[in-house]
């Protein structure tokens, strides 16, 4: 499982085939969110290190500079040409006040054109959000004075990708990624980086 993490983390890959070293065939394909779960479920099962009750901010797991974001009322364009020069797989969206009000990943835009809204890019992020396949209102969240347990919960029980930091106002201070909880949580305590 260890070097799974650690291929996964190093090569900057989402999906990593176990195969079956008789036959060839693939018996399943890990992803860090299901990797994140089992170590949620069975990590109960073993001591929890002590580094678990500690606030995210004291451990500066995740990213907290040059976040992008995008405003409610920039349009789908707007939010593709980011999604290119910035190489990031989400957007916060946020209001006037800069407080975060969903988040709009390369998934969403994937699902845009699957509904052949492809041709009307200059809708505002208010109306791509709004017509979501499955849409939810709202955006997972988190606080710099949460422990990392408390973050680790939320992030497996919501089966969400990344959990957006804001402060008391909502507005972003970060992102926390499932590759920056597992290399947390597994990589680093082994004093290895990638």
């Amino acid at each position: 499982l260890f070097d799974a993490i650690y291929s996964l983390l190093k090569h900057k890959i989402h999906r990593l085939p176990v195969i079956d070293p008789e036959s060839g065939n693939v018996l399943h394909i890990l992803t860090h969110k299901r990797i994140l779960k089992f170590l949620h479920i069975f990590g109960g099962k073993i001591p929890k290190p002590a580094f678990i009750q500690k606030e995210i901010q004291e451990l500066g797991i995740g990213t907290f500079r040059n976040i992008a974001t995008i405003q409610e009322t920039a349009t789908l364009y707007d939010a593709l040409s980011i999604f290119v020069e910035r190489r990031v797989s989400a957007l916060p969206v946020v209001d006037e006040q800069g407080k975060v009000v969903a988040l709009y990943s390369r998934f969403d835009v994937i699902n845009l054109a699957a509904q052949k809204l492809y041709n009307n890019l200059d809708m505002t992020m208010q109306e791509a959000v709004r017509r979501r396949v499955g849409f939810v209102a709202g955006v997972i969240k988190c606080y710099p004075d949460e422990t990392l347990e408390t973050i680790l919960d939320r992030i497996v029980k919501a089966e969400v990708h990344r959990l957006v930091l804001v402060d008391r106002a909502d507005v972003v201070k970060g992102i926390i990624s499932l590759s920056d909880l597992l290399q947390a949580m597994v990589l680093t305590p082994a004093e290895i980086g990638v």
